[in-house]
């Protein structure tokens, strides 16, 4: 049983994950690692949450990338709140799973995309509000392209309705015993079904779909709230940066 939290002074953490690779990127360096602006990709969201009123941080790298992360990134910077690291693994949602296991004494925990370097303060604090009363919550922002459904052929089945549809992103926040608990129904139905095989789960409100059907509060985002994944992202994250200058 989930245990109802409404006391003042919840300790809050944010898991950054930082365990990408640069495949995509068609970088040797992990793309979090990239310099952005005059800093590394991965500065702005930990800045951010810095910044914030989160308790602490919990960065998930991996373990090959531990001495990297300190050299061009903890070493050289200062930041405010404690950083914890906690180890990638092979999926997502396992990173995800070990971040959390460093904050089970946490009343609730902020999730984000390492990658996502334009987070707003103002953002992180509206989610740690909501998130205390409705205790799922993530932030996105309304489509504004028209939706195709398409088959493995490629070929149009359907058009949802775009008023209806929106754009998930980062970060996404939980009372810690409920997204604890959701994540250990997923493994072990991942143990049961695949046999420890990877599972198509791509955020964290898709664990609670899969498992306790939790309903989701959504909160606006910023259409600026881009994941640097390619080239092209680059780019256009340069210009955002020069816009906010």
């Amino acid at each position: 049983m989930v245990k109802e939290i409404n006391t003042p002074g919840d300790k809050v953490s944010a898991i950054i994950l930082a365990g990408g690779s640069g495949k995509r990127m068609q970088s040797q360096i992990p793309k979090q690692y990239l310099i952005l602006g005059d800093h590394p990709i991965l500065y702005y969201s930990l800045k951010a949450f810095d910044n914030s009123s989160v308790d602490e941080i919990i960065l998930v790298v991996n373990e090959n990338d531990r001495e990297y992360l300190r050299e061009k990134l903890l070493n050289i910077y200062t930041f405010k709140k404690p950083i914890r690291l906690a180890a990638g693994g092979e999926e997502r949602y396992l990173s995800v799973n070990n971040g959390l296991q460093v904050c089970k004494e946490s009343d609730y925990v902020l999730i984000h995309d390492g990658a996502r370097p334009f987070i707003s303060v103002e953002t992180i604090e509206e989610i740690i509000k909501n998130t205390k009363e409705y205790k799922a919550c993530a932030i996105g922002v309304p489509v504004k392209d028209t939706i195709k459904i398409v088959d493995a052929n490629g070929t149009i089945k359907e058009t949802p309705d775009r008023s209806k549809v929106w754009a998930i992103q980062t970060p996404q926040a939980f009372q810690v015993p409920l997204i604890i608990h959701a994540y250990e129904l997923l493994l072990a139905d991942l143990i049961q079904e695949t046999g420890g095989g990877p599972l198509a789960v791509t955020d964290d409100t898709m664990v609670l779909e899969c498992t306790i059907n939790y309903p989701v509060k959504i909160i606006m985002g910023s259409y600026s709230n881009i994941k640097i994944t390619t080239p092209e992202d680059i780019r256009v994250g340069e210009a955002l940066l020069k816009g906010i200058k």
